[in-house]
């Protein structure tokens, strides 16, 4: 165990010199490079010889930066070639061409072409995204032009043609530029560098005027490439040196990057994978400096619509979630304007993840928010109907990020356990590139760190081992004091120790984690005593014993129960010094006599028939649900305040409405045939006519508000500034334990139903992820293994898509049937697809 500790400290110290350090200095570093467009790079010639390239160091990347497969671009999860790796294989193969012609890469990217070529594209060509549209032709037209000898096989040849007929129409159709405020997908001009010769309109003019102040069109380092070439603009020139300079060999997809949106990504991505308390001080620095540059934060013009919700989202959950005063108008203005929805639904597969950003920041919903609670509407709405509407949604996003959009969706964040989110983001999040550009993912290599990925397994399973070895103390606990073999009621030890290793507020904090297990093993003990065991003799002379703090005289399970609590108590003090255990002491045994005088009420009401008003039920059962007994003993504030127990702070009183809510939601149907009150009856009973689920929606409303009082409560710092930061987290995260018992069903009562999930939380290992092959990919079975030469000229009338002269003429499209073909192939991972 020391072993596995030492090498997680050292984990944690190189992932801060590696990622933490760097990302405040020089957060390009942690962008990806394209290999599409650092061979745009590459093509270019030197303005004094154009027998060399400009930038020979783009050759060079191209040259050492080929898989072992012969292909240059992306993989997916499994390390398979994506269909980026079409147009990048062959751009990287032109550059080579080019300057190279012999070099021993192009033969081996020539093979890659011709025997993958079939499975990257005739599977389902018809939903071939956008960008892959405008790239491939492009690249097929300017291999030709370069002699390099593509060889397709034959059925393919019809596949290809109708690719063109599609960027034709693109062609036909899209304005160069269209409006700025909706675009979902980079403009038409953006990709200047694959329009065919024969597209009409004047270059020189265009690019000077829609040239940004930094040189560049719009961000694109491939068409500023092209743009350069086309009109030997120097201030694209000034561009693309500046580029070179931040990154030496390969150039990322877009430049300048943002800064603001790897860092959310980073702390978003930390956190998901369990390990923000080891970097508590990095993380808050981070967004401390988020929120001073959002203040005079101007928008960028080149940003799309669905990346700026995205990130705009993500800016406010990170935000709030760490105290900031952040206004949800910076991201769900949106719910104001119905054409914008409808825009938004109508080009709903570039959005995807954008909502998914909206949903997850609606989670931190505070009263009277309502454009959140629309969001929020929105949003599930939106994510729900999107795997049926869109047939190509495997192509949208990847399997991990779909399957974690299932998980939240499902299960709502107040009822998430921590460690069972952590290690579902650690074994899904196997890809994370944020969206695709035009021919490669917009990765950050910060988020596949291989340290980092490391630290999150080890930190992981090195917990396990410690939750295991707890577990069995506190086994041994509760048989030692015979509360596990009462012969009644529910024996739920490793229930309650599952729900409290699960939190990550005590990543290394045995006694709290074990203050609270025992505390919920005892009430669960003596609540069920209470409700079906006891006798109401046995059960007065159990609470008198409890009001006094006497067990003389008791007997049986009474005796049992009292002595467990009394050693619990005795327990607790003896870890206090001497001065400040004399005044824990009677705090924690007033917790405990309230809680046994309510349940003692219960059991009266029940036994003569007695029906309580609302308001004098919900006080009684807000005690009864033991959330403050259970809670308050692991705060620092009970230890080191003077206050009387009884005066609960507001967020402890509304955790206890919140656990009693909660609990009578799912279980009043039960509670009926037991003859016990709850509130749901109640308020029926009230108001008859209105039905059963007009109360079940009376409480569950009831509900909602308190949970979103609490959440204000732990996250805004201008409420209870006197309460620390980490006792507003444990009421936090004790909400969530009860949420997570009672939220889809009584979970607390079943005895399989948690089975699974105690099993990852504290026993399973990791998944550990498949090492890539970039040399396994499949293929077509297909008897046909004859093969001709792709001549563009028999698809397209298109000339070589270096647009050198300033006026050129779109060519009609050729009249060509569609083959109904479908296509599984997965192209993003974790972000946006543009």
């Amino acid at each position: 165990m020391e072993s596995s500790l030492l090498s997680i400290k050292t984990l944690v110290s190189q992932v801060k010199n590696e990622i933490f350090c760097n990302l405040h200095s020089n957060s390009d570093a942690f962008v990806s490079s394209s290999a599409y467009d650092t061979a745009w790079l590459a093509m270019i010639p030197h303005q004094n010889n154009d027998k060399l390239p400009m930038f020979s160091s783009c050759l060079n990347w191209i040259i050492q930066n080929q898989n072992e497969g012969g292909f240059w671009g992306e993989t997916n999860e499994e390390g398979i070639p994506t269909i980026d790796a079409l147009p990048s294989t062959l751009a990287c193969l032109i550059a080579l061409k080019m300057w190279d012609s012999a070099h021993p890469n192009i033969e081996s990217g020539l093979r890659f072409v011709e025997s993958k070529a079939e499975i990257l594209l005739k599977i389902n060509y018809q939903n071939l995204p956008r960008w892959f549209v405008l790239t491939f032709p492009a690249m097929v037209e300017l291999a030709e032009a370069h002699a390099l000898p593509l060889v397709f096989p034959h059925g393919l040849v019809t596949v290809i043609a109708h690719i063109f007929i599609r960027r034709q129409h693109i062609l036909e159709t899209e304005e160069l530029v269209g409006d700025e405020e909706r675009r979902c997908f980079p403009p038409l001009l953006s990709y200047l560098e694959t329009f065919p010769s024969t597209y009409r309109f004047d270059c020189e003019e265009t690019v000077k005027r829609y040239l940004n102040s930094d040189g560049s069109l719009f961000q694109s380092p491939a068409a500023t490439a092209q743009a350069f070439m086309s009109t030997q603009n120097m201030d694209s020139l000034k561009y693309l040196q500046s580029v070179l300079h931040k990154f030496p060999n390969g150039v990322p997809a877009i430049y300048p990057v943002d800064g603001d949106l790897i860092k959310l990504s980073l702390v978003d991505h930390v956190q998901g994978l369990g390990l923000a308390p080891h970097f508590n001080q990095d993380i808050e620095l981070l967004l401390g400096q988020l929120y001073k540059s959002q203040q005079s934060e101007k928008s960028n013009p080149n940003s799309s619509f669905p990346l700026k919700l995205f990130k705009d989202a993500m800016a406010f959950r990170l935000l709030r979630m760490h105290g900031h005063d952040v206004n949800p108008e910076s991201f769900c203005w949106f719910v104001h304007q119905p054409e914008t929805m409808a825009y938004m639904e109508q080009n709903s597969q570039h959005f995807i993840t954008a909502m998914y950003s909206v949903y997850r920041a609606t989670d931190l919903a505070y009263p009277g928010e309502h454009q959140l609670d629309e969001a929020r509407k929105f949003a599930i709405k939106f994510l729900q109907n999107s795997k049926t509407r869109h047939r190509d949604y495997n192509l949208l996003i990847s399997k991990g990020l779909q399957n974690i959009i299932k998980y939240e969706v499902d299960v709502p964040w107040t009822a998430r356990l921590d460690r069972l989110y952590h290690r579902k983001w650690i074994e899904e999040n196997k890809s994370s590139p944020l969206w695709i550009g035009k021919a490669s993912f917009y990765r950050l290599s910060c988020l596949e760190n291989t340290k980092l990925m490391q630290l999150a397994v080890e930190n992981f399973e090195f917990m396990q081992s410690i939750y295991m070895r707890e577990l069995e103390e506190l086994k041994g606990w509760s048989k030692k004091w015979r509360l596990s073999e009462m012969g009644f009621g529910r024996e739920k030890t490793v229930y309650t120790y599952f729900a409290v290793a699960s939190c990550s507020l005590f990543p290394h904090n045995s006694v709290m984690r074990l203050i609270i297990a025992k505390a919920a093993i005892i009430v669960t003990v003596a609540d069920d005593f209470y409700d079906m065991e006891g006798s109401l003799p046995d059960l007065e002379i159990l609470t008198d014993a409890v009001q006094r703090w006497e067990g003389e005289g008791l007997e049986g399970h009474s005796k049992t129960i009292f002595e467990a609590l009394d050693e619990f108590v005795n327990d607790m003090v003896a870890t206090c010094q001497p001065q400040q255990g004399s005044m824990v002491a009677p705090k924690l045994q007033q917790l405990w006599r309230d809680c046994f005088m309510s349940w003692m009420v219960e059991r009266s009401w029940s036994v003569t028939g007695y029906t309580p008003a609302m308001d004098e039920y919900l006080e009684t059962g807000m005690l009864s649900i033991a959330a403050h007994t259970i809670t308050l003993p692991a705060t620092t504030n009970f230890f080191n305040s003077n206050a009387n127990p009884l005066q609960y702070q507001n967020i402890t009183t509304l955790l206890m409405a919140i656990a009693r809510l909660s609990n009578d939601m799912q279980s009043y149907q039960k509670e009926v045939v037991d003859g016990k009150m709850n509130l749901v009856m109640l308020h029926w009973q009230q108001n008859q006519e209105s039905g059963i689920e007009d109360s079940v929606a009376h409480v569950r409303e009831m509900l909602e508000l308190k949970k979103k009082e609490l959440v204000q409560l732990v996250f805004s710092d201008r409420f209870d500034q006197e309460m620390s930061k980490s006792c507003k987290h444990t009421h936090l995260y004790c909400m969530k334990v009860f949420e997570m018992f009672f939220n889809s069903a009584n979970l607390f009562d079943s005895e399989t139903a948690l089975v699974q999930d105690i099993n990852k939380s504290i026993y399973l290992p990791i998944t550990h992820r498949k090492p890539f092959n970039p040399n396994v990919v499949p293929s077509l079975k297909n008897n046909d293994k004859s093969k001709v030469s792709a001549r563009v000229h028999t698809l397209s009338n298109s000339k070589p898509p270096l647009c050198t002269t300033n006026y050129i003429k779109l060519a009609p499209a050729s009249k060509l049937l569609h083959l109904p073909i479908r296509c599984n192939l997965r192209l993003t991972g974790f972000g946006l697809p543009l």
